[in-house]
């Protein structure tokens, strides 16, 4: 097939430079004047590498942001979905085995009036947090639940070609797909040993960590280009106990 094909283009390639040679010697055979197809052929040899510069380096360049700035917009549209879907509830979960929760929660009260400043003062706040996971702790039984019923949501979601340029949020759905099958290889989550409840809480903090770092951004996100859509997110912050979408 590709033998194919490199045939049919060195035979195209032949072709045209067959046609344009005809050209010229008719142009010669009309007007006998070589002098001047010499002229024309060297100034158009000599813009060759101009065409090349404007589609190489400009035009080209100018397409791949074009098509670039469609994929982030497709990628946090998914994000987006998937915080609706699954992230805000999961992160809720999360904070009921961080012993550390309420020093989390104190900095991420979100208000429409945070500047740029802020988010990143907050994101290095949540690098440097310490997640102090206790899995035994927390209610483990709800959380196996809830991952085995979103289970073929995150298996779509690792599907999806546009989130492969997303590094960051294509470990953070890795990292919840271990913890969902390590849960669901233990059928009897009440009583397990103390190796194995220090085991799930390394799992839980990996995934809480990534979680919360893709949350931060995604509500920076919304903040700079969907006012309208941070505003409901801010109101249903899951780091803050008394969220409620109702505006009071």
């Amino acid at each position: 097939m590709k033998n194919n094909i490199l045939r049919q283009r060195i035979l195209f390639g032949i072709l045209m430079l067959l046609l344009s040679a005809l050209v010229y010697l008719l142009h010669y055979a009309f007007f006998r004047d070589a002098r001047h197809i010499f002229i024309y052929l060297l100034g158009d040899i000599a813009f060759v590498f101009i065409q090349v510069l404007l589609v190489t380096l400009i035009i080209e360049q100018v397409l791949s942001e074009r098509e670039k700035r469609a994929m982030l917009k497709k990628m946090n549209m998914v994000i987006g979905a998937f915080f609706s879907e699954a992230g805000n509830d999961l992160l809720k979960l999360f904070i009921t085995f961080d012993l550390n929760a309420d020093g989390l929660r104190e900095k991420l009260v979100i208000s429409e009036k945070w500047s740029q400043e802020e988010f990143d003062k907050v994101e290095e706040s949540l690098a440097r947090h310490e997640y102090k996971i206790e899995s035994a702790k927390g209610d483990l039984a709800a959380l196996k639940e809830f991952l085995a019923d979103k289970r073929d949501f995150l298996l779509r979601l690792l599907e999806n070609q546009n989130l492969l340029e997303h590094e960051s949020f294509t470990e953070l759905l890795w990292a919840i797909s271990h913890l969902a099958e390590e849960l669901s290889h233990r059928p009897n989550i009440a009583s397990l040993p103390a190796a194995d409840y220090n085991h799930l809480s390394s799992d839980i903090a990996r995934a809480y960590r990534l979680l919360a770092r893709e949350w931060i951004e995604h509500i920076e996100h919304l903040k700079k280009d969907y006012p309208y859509l941070f505003s409901l997110a801010a109101r249903m912050n899951p780091f803050n106990p008394s969220a409620s979408a109702i505006i009071s």
